[in-house]
């Protein structure tokens, strides 16, 4: 087809096909491709609840058009840390009658401002006393400026890590 398109994804800009307006269900494929996660991805994401599908009378599956949106933000929440099971919670706030508004983004991100904000403190605590770790070998509350929360004995010992019975 010209201009670098095929006929049932649309025109392609910057290399990602786009879907036409009129196309209101994604095949898993058109997903696939237009959010960039693996079809693998997509039916993981689907297990776990992040998102859904209904299913046609040949048992593919169809996923709304909101659905891209709401694996990009699965994709932006992993790549920073998230944990799956916060994501899906955090996606149960967004409706799913209808595509989410500006305004229901914007609600979920205010109750993960200060979640993220804190991870950012200890990332850069982190980064900023990693260069005392290297090699020191300490392994102990008492020595190490980064805390070492499992060891248990570490106020009464030094050296290797002792963790409590039953761990």
């Amino acid at each position: 087809m010209p201009g670098g398109g095929n006929a049932t994804a649309g025109p392609r800009l910057w290399g990602v096909p786009q879907i036409p307006e009129t196309v209101h269900e994604l095949t898993v494929g058109q997903l696939s491709s237009r959010s960039g996660a693996a079809v693998s991805a997509l039916h993981f994401y689907e297990a776990k609840g992040l998102i859904s599908s209904r299913r046609t009378t040949g048992n593919q599956r169809r996923y709304s058009r909101d659905t891209l949106r709401r694996v990009a933000f699965v994709r932006a929440a992993q790549r920073v840390g998230i944990p799956l099971a916060t994501i899906r919670d955090a996606l149960a706030q967004l409706p799913e009658e209808r595509t989410p508004t500006r305004e229901d983004w914007s609600r979920l991100s205010e109750t993960w401002r200060s979640e993220l904000d804190e991870r950012i403190r200890q990332l850069n605590r982190l980064r900023d006393h990693l260069t005392d770790c290297i090699g020191c070998g300490c392994l102990s509350l008492e020595n190490c400026v980064l805390s070492n929360p499992d060891d248990v004995f570490g106020e009464r010992l030094t050296g290797s890590r002792l963790l409590a019975e039953g761990r």
